[in-house]
């Protein structure tokens, strides 16, 4: 498969506010050298600063200056002709404020796109549940290439943070029911929101508890089968068994929840609870995706699920 063109692999990691250093601005600045037609940089700039997307949902404004400063010194590192529209844009962005959250687009493989509001700051609210993690990246990606998995069936995520696995499987798995969970009274907001924003209507007891801003991209909505969407606030630690029998899950995923040893055997506990609440049905799939910071926390991990295995015949990724 050729490598996407120039322009498009700067687009996807703009509209992400990926970090600029993943950029491919060396290729940028040999294209450039070896020519003094500024479309490339023209193309480059409507792609991302003047796409539709960054206009209605801009990134942050640092990151959009910063970009745009990167993006002026190679032009000006050539022997081209001053490209005002580079200027003119920068120019609106120093005009700006800067705001606390920002906005995130994620271009799906399929053609759609996850749009998500975020906290400009890691931790936000005394959580870092505000903004998206790696695994759930990857996660994502597993699931879409593994749409069968998801496919009219009931899908329970656990620490589903401001919703970006979800929302991506929703737009593309075609899952029947999917439940989002979380434990932060903030994250859940937050989280409520990112699933109006993208075109998705929660069911009325969910609305009803955790108040959400509607709008937002509601054209998409039509293009996608709508599965009946539940955001749930969940406590690990003291999760009810009427809570557990609530929810029935055909398939439990998660993305980057093994960080804490108290937290891990929470969690651990509780998925043997939802394998075993079913009764006579199958017990639920589970899919985890972890980064490992801390290597001892994984080995617990791997050890009590080892413990557990014969009682709880899970599959885990």
């Amino acid at each position: 498969m050729a490598e996407p063109e120039l322009g498009i692999r700067f687009q996807r990691r703009f509209l992400a506010a990926r970090q600029l250093r993943s950029f491919p601005w060396l290729e940028l600045e040999q294209n450039l050298q070896t020519s003094l037609d500024s479309s490339l940089l023209v193309d480059i700039l409507h792609k991302t600063i003047l796409h539709p997307l960054c206009v209605k949902y801009p990134p942050s404004t640092k990151y959009r200056r910063c970009f745009l400063t990167e993006l002026i010194k190679k032009h000006e590192s050539t022997a081209a002709e001053p490209l005002d529209e580079l200027y003119d844009a920068l120019a609106d962005i120093l005009n700006e404020e800067e705001s606390t959250r920002c906005y995130k687009n994620y271009l799906l493989p399929t053609g759609g796109c996850v749009t998500l509001s975020e906290s400009v700051a890691i931790i936000s609210g005394g959580t870092t549940g505000l903004v998206t993690w790696d695994a759930a990246f990857h996660l994502a990606e597993w699931a879409i290439e593994n749409s069968g998995v998801f496919s009219n069936r009931t899908v329970l995520e656990l620490g589903s943070g401001i919703g970006f696995t979800g929302i991506a499987i929703c737009k593309t798995c075609n899952p029947k029911t999917y439940i989002f969970s979380d434990h932060h009274h903030g994250v859940l907001k937050q989280l409520a929101e990112n699933i109006c924003l993208n075109g998705f209507v929660l069911e009325p007891e969910t609305t009803q508890r955790i108040q959400t801003e509607t709008g937002g991209q509601e054209a998409e909505a039509t293009n996608y089968q709508n599965p009946k969407l539940i955001v749930a606030e969940l406590d690990w630690g003291s999760v009810t068994g009427k809570q557990l029998l609530d929810l029935q899950p055909d398939v439990i995923i998660a993305a980057d929840v093994v960080y804490d040893p108290e937290i891990t055997l929470a969690l651990i506990a509780m998925l043997q609870n939802l394998s075993t609440s079913r009764g006579d049905r199958k017990p639920p799939e589970v899919y985890i995706a972890s980064t490992i910071r801390n290597p001892d926390t994984y080995h617990l991990f791997q050890a009590e699920l080892a413990g557990r295995q014969a009682a709880a015949p899970e599959k885990y990724l």
